[in-house]
Parts: C-alpha cells; structure tokens; sequence
C-alpha cells in the first residue's frame, strides 16, 4: 500500500502514455500517485488525469522556476483547479536559487500570492526547495502556521530544526538510495516517523537500481526499501507509515 505523492505523470514529453504508466505503478503496489503541476498548462494536465484515473490525484501551482511568465490574474487558473474535487494542495512553489530562470523576487512574489491563496481556501503546500532553505524558512516563519509539505527534502540540520518547529512534513526521494547520501540518511534517521512521506519526483531523481534512467511511480517501492533500511524497520513498516501520513497530511481520510 504505497502511495507516490509526488510525480510528473502529468507531463506528456516525459509520460506519452500515462494509462500504462499507472497499470505499472498499481502493478507494483502504488494505491496512489499525486501529479503536481508546475504552471497552469502542467496543472490542468494534473487534473485531467485525476479526473481520467480513480487513483490519480492533482497538486496545482507555480514553480518558482516557471514564474518568470506569472502574473497575478493568472492566479484565477490555479483558484478554479482548486475547486475540483481531486485538487489536494498548492504546489510545487517555493524558492530555487540554483536555476536563473526567474529572479529571486519574481520567485517570492509568486510564491507570497500562492500561500495567501492556500490560507484562504485551507488548502495543504507543497514546496519545492533548492539551494533556499534558510530564506524559504524565514518567509514561512514570518507567517501563521499551515499544513506544508517540503517535498524533495535536502536541507541540513539547522534547516531540519527550524522545518520541525513549523510543523513540516518531509518528502523522501531517490537520492536516499545514492551510496554518497549519508548525511540524507542520517537526517531521515532523526526525523519523527509521522513526519515522512515518499515519492519518485518522477521522471527524475531514478533511486537505486535504476538510476541514471527516467524514473517511474513503480520505483517508489525502491525509496520505501531505502528508507526502510535507514529506519531499521520492514519495507511493509514503512509503506503503513508513510501512507497514513500522506492521507492525514492531504487529507484524504
């Protein structure tokens, strides 16, 4: 019982068939996969899915990779995707230094309208976070606590401190499977249990054995194996845990 929280089924260059895709993940013990857009283009495709497959459902929103072309008014597009009743949180938004394709302000500006819109509608965040952890925290702290989900998680220690405090949840890739990702493992080591989710972040971030290929929902199996062993525990263990996260964090019951 796996559920992958976090891929880019959504996006046809990367997922041509996207039914096949799914079979294979279900296949493989995926009861969920959660497509997360990345602009309006890719979150509508978010929402078809959801509205296409029983199992598939829809994050929406601006990443701040993709904000060079937002403007506010455009914000009425993830508003209405919102109101579907598959759409679970805003998301991926956040802050990504590592990139230039947006300017650090145009990245807050979009993302300070985003978190305005997830409190108004009491809706979940999933931030995407890169090479910012020290400024995104500082935005978040400034700022009423919220359900947010750091998906991707990267940080370090100081970072994991200030993340806990507001309440986070953490997501768990690939990367947790790479040989030189000891101190990934050691910070998931230290984190409450009801604080983890996995996902593939796919077509990206392949875990072990498959990395250096695109990744695929079915290979979220891979991370829970991973996390499995940095938690010392049954990958069965770990896929309770993290789907009943998952469900109360999204709230799906």
């Amino acid at each position: 019982m796996l559920i992958d929280t976090h891929c880019h089924i959504n996006f046809p260059d990367k997922f041509p068939d996207p039914a096949a895709t799914i079979a294979e993940a279900k296949a493989n013990g995926v009861t969920r996969l959660f497509a997360v857009g990345c602009d309006p283009e890719s979150s509508q495709a978010a929402i078809d899915l959801a509205s296409q497959f029983p199992d598939v459902y829809a994050i929406v929103g601006w990443h701040p990779t993709y904000v060079k072309d937002y403007r506010k008014e455009t914000l009425q597009d993830i508003r209405r995707m919102l109101a579907h009743p598959k759409a679970l949180a805003i998301g991926e938004i956040g802050l990504d230094y590592h990139w230039d394709y947006s300017t650090p302000e145009e990245q807050r500006i979009a993302l300070d309208d985003q978190l305005n819109l997830a409190v108004e509608l009491d809706k979940p965040v999933v931030f995407h976070c890169r090479e910012a952890y020290p400024d995104l925290l500082t935005i978040l702290e400034s700022r009423p606590i919220h359900p947010y989900l750091i998906h991707c998680w990267a940080g370090d220690a100081s970072d994991v401190e200030r993340a806990l405090a507001l309440g986070c949840i953490f997501g768990v890739d690939g990367p947790i499977s790479y040989k030189k990702s000891d101190e990934l493992r050691n910070i998931f080591r230290m984190l409450p249990k009801d604080r983890v989710v996995i996902e593939t972040d796919s077509p990206y971030l392949t875990p072990e054995p498959y990395r250096g290929k695109p990744n695929k929902p079915a290979y979220v199996k891979y991370v829970a194996e991973a996390l499995a062993k940095v938690w010392d525990i049954s990958s069965d263990e770990v896929a309770q845990i993290t789907t009943e996260n998952a469900l109360r964090f999204f709230r799906l019951g």
